[in-house]
């Protein structure tokens, strides 16, 4: 047997249907699966078992104990592909994803991916769900993610995702020219005529994001952003609804967008071959010890040239 899944459901949760609150703190099992779970009474919740429809009060402790067999997760090759590693101990692993590399294995991106390299260099983590990936950056976003390396720490770092514990820090190159930082505060859900695109829509999920103003280039501006949320293409949906979309976004850039007349800022931006994104800090509470952690790491070196290339196409307009 697998050591049991515990966690403590939030006195936010308090009124909602229990399958719905296990769903959203457990978001590696499905839904019915975990039905499944407290019909047989593998998934109990103080230490009794419940019915999918009861009502969450909050504080209650839940106990999810799975045989080995019934995990269903990390059927992937493992893979010798390599990345940054830029801290670990006995629970957690925290990389630099390059760009280019998908996070998990999916339609169109059987291998090659992130769980394919942690199962080759950390086999161990065949025994966590999903190969210890608790959060994802898009496939052309590049930066500092974390890796829980026990269920313990897979456990806990769920928890303060979902709590909001977790500070994710960006540096985004966006299109415009934008005088002052702020708050997006606006729902996020699939879009409602593009499914493999997200938006704002009313019927979305919560999503805050904060922006500061780094750089003015005139053209285009650096920002550092800060989520309070991790929805999915959360900065580049909410910079796309200020009318400023990141550089080499294909997705939700406008493709027509003009650019700017320096030659040497329109060559960079124009060669720019994804969306300028970069996850420069990380901090979270050690899933054992309870102590702070934070990570800074510098943007990543395509992004880094073409900062100093729009610095040098700045400075000779202004010479």
């Amino acid at each position: 047997m697998t050591a049991p899944i515990e966690l403590e459901l939030p006195s936010s949760a308090a009124g909602r249907r229990l399958d719905q609150v296990l769903a959203e703190l457990l978001p590696d099992f499905s839904r019915g699966r975990l039905q499944h779970w407290l019909d047989t009474g593998a998934l109990q919740v103080d230490g009794e078992c419940r019915r999918r429809r009861d009502k969450v009060r909050g504080g209650e402790q839940v106990r999810l104990q799975l045989d080995p067999a019934d995990t269903g997760h990390n059927t992937a090759a493992a893979q010798p592909i390599d990345f940054p590693i830029i801290f670990e101990d006995e629970q957690l692993l925290v990389l630099d994803k390059p760009a280019g590399l998908v996070v998990h294995p999916g339609a169109g991106n059987a291998d090659g991916t992130l769980l394919n390299a942690l199962l080759h260099w950390r086999p161990a983590l065949a025994a966590v769900p999903r190969g210890g990936i608790v959060h994802r950056l898009d496939k052309d976003t590049s930066g500092l993610m974390v890796v829980a390396k026990t269920l313990p720490a897979h456990h806990s770092l769920v928890a303060q995702l979902q709590s909001r514990r977790v500070h994710r820090e960006y540096r985004a190159l966006v299109r415009g020219d934008l005088i002052s930082g702020g708050t997006v505060d606006q729902p996020i859900g699939r879009h409602p005529q593009v499914r493999t695109k997200m938006a704002v829509t009313p019927a979305g999920r919560a999503a805050v994001s904060h922006y500061r103003v780094l750089r003015r280039f005139g053209f285009c501006t650096l920002l550092g952003v800060r989520l309070e949320t991790g929805r999915t293409h959360q900065i580049r949906v909410h910079m796309t609804h200020l009318h400023h979309p990141l550089i080499g976004d294909p997705v939700y850039g406008h493709a027509r967008q003009p650019l700017p007349k320096e030659a040497l800022a329109a060559e960079a931006l124009r060669r720019f071959p994804r969306q300028a994104l970069h996850a420069t800090g990380l901090a979270l509470d050690h899933p054992v010890s309870g102590q702070p952690l934070a990570w800074e790491i510098p943007v990543a070196p395509d992004l880094a040239a073409l900062l100093t290339q729009l610095e040098a196409a700045a400075a000779e307009v202004q010479a």
